[in-house]
């Protein structure tokens, strides 16, 4: 006799509205996750939200600051964005693309708008690194949109941005601490969307058009909502479809110690970061 494997499908256990807020030299931005209302979701540290057709909301970009101890992930939608740091690796992520950046023991970077108008749409996402990966040497993985696989399912389309789909198709990031499982759906208006997950791993889903439903809960875009734990998830679109990001991350289960760019685990890791950040040693 053969068991049969039965899934649980997680549920959604907090719908959070994001904070309208500014962040660099003024880009306007709605902050989904690392706000008040919704602190943090080990091992996510924040998702910003940046869309708007008008100039005068982005133009000023992210002008060059630091980071140590832990990973962004930009993903870009509409518009183009050009990057640089201070060990001299520059490049442009565009529509559709994606860039995953290790800072690990400290890099200077910037984050500035590579076109004069138009849209300018995508997601800041900050994942936390462990304690004995903090210290690591800085590295990229960037990505245009012909090098993310996507799969044509029924439903609508789905870009693998990380991890593995249930199908079996790997995104192009790799060699991440936690696990990542990345995908940014496309639902057709009541197509049904299901996705097996890691049981245990932090789940939530971004909504940036349309709404989705999991129960009797409805999250609209601009909303993010939290799921429950489970092993699968099971979403179904609005009468006018919708699209969302997938986002699922291995817990680490660490101290948390925060001072603006910087994640450590103590405040006394914190000071040496803000110390050696001053004596140029990133």
């Amino acid at each position: 006799m053969t068991a049969t494997t039965k899934t649980k499908a997680r549920r959604i256990s907090q719908i959070s509205r994001g904070v309208p807020t500014s962040d660099g030299a003024g880009v306007k931005l709605t902050r989904m996750l690392g706000h008040q209302g919704l602190d943090y979701l080990d091992p996510f540290l924040m998702l910003d939200q940046f869309r708007s057709d008008n100039r005068d909301d982005y133009i000023a970009g992210f002008p060059s600051h630091p980071h140590r101890g832990f990973e962004t992930v930009t993903i870009m939608l509409d518009g183009r964005m050009r990057h640089g740091d201070n060990k001299g690796h520059k490049g442009v992520i565009g529509p559709g693309g994606i860039q995953w950046m290790t800072a690990g023991r400290g890099i200077v970077h910037s984050e500035m708008p590579e076109q004069e108008d138009g849209r300018m749409w995508g997601f800041q996402l900050w994942v936390n690194l462990p304690a004995k990966q903090k210290m690591t040497t800085p590295r990229y993985q960037e990505f245009d949109a012909d090098q993310i696989p996507v799969e044509d399912r029924a439903s609508g389309p789905v870009r693998i941005l990380a991890g593995s789909s249930a199908s079996g198709t790997t995104g192009p990031v790799e060699q991440i601490a936690t696990k990542p499982l990345l995908l940014d759906v496309s639902l057709e208006p009541g197509a049904v969307f299901t996705e097996a997950v890691p049981a245990g791993h932090t789940v939530f889903i971004s909504v940036y058009m349309g709404e989705v439903s999991a129960g009797s809960e409805t999250v609209k875009d601009p909303d993010l909502a939290v799921l429950t734990n489970g092993d699968a998830v099971e979403l179904k679109a609005g009468p006018k479809g919708a699209g969302f990001l997938l986002v699922a991350g291995q817990p680490l289960g660490e101290p948390v110690a925060r001072y603006g760019p910087f994640v450590m685990n103590t405040q006394a890791e914190l000071q040496q970061a803000v110390t050696d950040f001053q004596a140029g040693r990133f």
